[in-house]
């Protein structure tokens, strides 16, 4: 177990009480653990990625289930690339691609001769410009919880153009986790984990900084802008009260708490928080739910009416109609 090197840091005040819609949602059981994001195809079926590494696809009523392929690595974020390939992000492995005949291939392991530590989460233009996370320099993802209690503010939001060229657009920042493009693909969108926030970032300007646009009440994890417009979040856990509690305190605490048990470390709580903002930042959907099948959502996309969610701590994906 990496050790830490706990940093103070004062989190924000919760958001204001909220009245959360309750829902439904229908759970569909896969033969793996942990399909962190989902990706929606044409006729409906998703595709997923398992903590073993395999990539799944799920029909649309969840009946038939395919294995398309196997990264070696631990795959994330799942996108679609504009010659109709998917962009995987693999904590382990980094940016690869999945071709129309299930083949891996490796796009971009490492930046500035690093190799990444935790690339997470993505999205993509048109012409194929890539944005996406890496979401610590200290921890990988076996220890993501590491990241949250040391809050070290290692990760960086990156510009991958279609000749290669890799720029950081944001740095120093606390588990940058979801990426999302707006409409006009002039804002770059992304969730903040360790600071419970919803970023922007004027892809126009240039030395433009990231202006938080919205506070999450809990841990925030993928996000995408759905068919409606809005930007879908996947709240992974509400707020945890003993680590607000810890993150100003001598760090000496949290090191007690990384030190413990796994079965006495800050769980996620076994509900289901999705929430949906438009670019202004202004929360459209607010929503719960509770199944015995599924809780911790970590990926979420809408599409033509239909919301899938994906779950890193579960063996399942979810859905709801579009309220």
């Amino acid at each position: 177990m990496t050790s830490i090197a706990p940093v103070r840091w004062t989190p924000p005040p919760a958001p204001p009480a909220r009245h959360p819609k309750n829902i439904d949602v229908d759970v569909i059981a896969l033969p793996g653990a942990g399909p962190e994001d989902t990706l929606i195809n044409d006729d409906g079926s998703v595709l997923t990625g398992l903590y073993d590494g395999r990539i799944l696809r799920v029909s649309a009523d969840g009946k038939t289930i395919n294995t398309l392929a196997d990264t070696g690595g631990r795959p994330l974020g799942l996108e679609w690339l504009p010659d109709g390939n998917v962009l995987i992000c693999d904590a382990n492995r980094g940016l690869l691609t999945l071709d129309k005949n299930n083949r891996i291939a490796t796009l971009l392991s490492e930046i500035d001769g690093r190799p990444m530590r935790f690339c997470n989460n993505a999205d993509v233009t048109e012409d194929g410009t890539i944005y996406f996370t890496d979401s610590s320099t200290r921890f990988g993802i076996d220890e993501w919880m590491a990241d949250l209690l040391e809050h070290s503010t290692t990760g960086s939001v990156y510009r991958r153009t279609p000749d290669g060229e890799v720029t950081r657009l944001a740095t120093g920042r606390a588990f940058p986790n979801g990426v999302a493009l707006s409409r006009d693909r002039r804002t770059l969108f992304w969730a903040e984990t360790a600071t419970y926030g919803l970023y922007k970032l004027d892809l126009t300007t240039a030395g433009a900084e990231p202006v938080q646009v919205a506070s999450i009440p809990g841990l925030p994890d993928n996000i995408a802008r759905g068919s409606d417009g809005l930007i879908w979040v996947a709240v992974g856990s509400p707020r945890n009260a003993v680590l607000d509690f810890l993150l100003p305190k001598p760090p000496v605490f949290r090191k007690i708490v990384w030190a413990l048990p796994d079965a006495l470390k800050p769980k996620a709580a076994d509900i289901i928080e999705i929430q949906a903002y438009d670019e202004n930042g202004a929360l459209v959907h607010d929503l719960r739910a509770q199944h015995p099948g599924f809780h911790m959502p970590t990926g979420v996309r809408e599409r033509d009416g239909k919301v899938w969610l994906g779950s890193i701590g579960t063996s399942s994906l979810a859905t709801f109609p579009t309220p």
